[in-house]
Order: structure tokens, then C-alpha cells, then sequence
């Protein structure tokens, strides 16, 4: 079975690899995590093209969750979403949720196997 994988967008490299690093040591490493941070020259940022490359990084067809930590990031996953073959497309979603916590629930809710749909869910129950 394929689990859900997750790709995290952060405007920081050092905070998407430290969630991918706490998500690791808490759930494990059957769920594929990428960590996409900072802009294209490594400032501070976004760029969907490296989004677009961290989810064909961890691709599966079980789908993709996004999740984000600014408003830009949120707009520049949509952006590498809308790049993609509509194939895939379809199986790749935004999570609503707080970053740190949502990915972490996710990421555990992936590793049992669940749909995308529940994944997201669980992640968007965080920030409620």
C-alpha cells in the first residue's frame, strides 16, 4: 500500500526541515515528506517551481498534502498545482491547517493508510 505523502512549503529551508525532522522521529518514515522552503537563491520565500519539484519528489498515487505557513506560499501552491499534468492534479490538496500541527497529525494519518480526503481532513480538524 502507498500512503498519502506530505510536501511542506515554508518561506524558511530551516523551518520546513525541521518539521519534516520532527515529523521523522514522531511518526516514522513511512510517509515520504518534502520540505520546500525559501525562494530560488535561498532567501526568505516561495517558487512554484520548487513546489512543483518537492511533489514530484515525494510523488504517490495514494495523493499529495500541501501544507503551508504564509499566505504566498498558499498562492504559489496553487500555482505549482495548476503546473501539473491533470492526472496528478487531481490528487494533490492544500490542508487548511496550521503548519507544525497540522502536518504532524497528517503525516500520522497517513501512515495508517488513510485517503487523501481523511488525511486533509484530520490536518484541517487541527485549526478548527
Amino acid at each position: 500500500m502507498t500512503n498519502v505523502s506530505i510536501v511542506l512549503v515554508s518561506h524558511s529551508a530551516k523551518l520546513a526541515e525541521g518539521i519534516r525532522e520532527m515529523i521523522h522521529q514522531m511518526v516514522g518514515d513511512n510517509v515520504q515528506v518534502a520540505a520546500v522552503g525559501g525562494n530560488l537563491v535561498g532567501d526568505l520565500g516561495t517558487d512554484p517551481k520548487r513546489i512543483r519539484g518537492g511533489i514530484e519528489e515525494v510523488w504517490s498515487d495514494a495523493g499529495v498534502a500541501i501544507l503551508v505557513d504564509l499566505g504566498g506560499a498558499e498562492m504559489n501552491s496553487e500555482m505549482a498545482i495548476e503546473a501539473l499534468e491533470p492526472r496528478r492534479r487531481s490528487k494533490v490538496v492544500i490542508c487548511d491547517a496550521p503548519i507544525v500541527e497540522g502536518a504532524v497529525v497528517a503525516a500520522t494519518e497517513a501512515s495508517g493508510g488513510s485517503s487523501l480526503a481523511v488525511v486533509r481532513a484530520t490536518a484541517e480538524a487541527v485549526g478548527r
